[in-house]
């Protein structure tokens, strides 16, 4: 994913697996262009939110760790975290949020 930053427009429940399963449609600032994800947790450190993201639901498909970065109106905008330091610590708290969950 090129995109730096990317905006929430609206979240929906998708059942994966018997579980619910928040979908987030993004749309790229730069080009228009929207996509939808899967959120696979989320969490807050130090009053930041972070979002775990993929776009489909197989065993080896590509996730993304989103930061927040600014709330406007109802639109929430997030940035992907591209730090090293700041990535690996994620990283760390989302194996230990999601159990069978392994990163690369």
């Amino acid at each position: 994913m090129e995109k730096d930053q990317i905006k929430e427009n609206r979240m929906e429940e998708d059942q994966f697996e018997g579980e619910l399963l928040d979908t987030v449609t993004m749309k790229d600032p730069a080009t228009g262009e929207e996509s939808e994800f899967y959120v696979l947790e989320q969490t807050c450190i130090g009053g930041v939110s972070y979002l775990l993201i993929t776009e489909t639901l197989e065993e080896e498909s590509q996730a993304y760790i989103l930061k927040e970065i600014q709330t406007e109106d109802e639109d929430v905008i997030y940035e992907v975290v591209t730090d090293t330091v700041e990535l690996d610590a994620l990283m760390k708290v989302f194996s230990e949020l999601i159990e069978d969950i392994e990163f690369e």
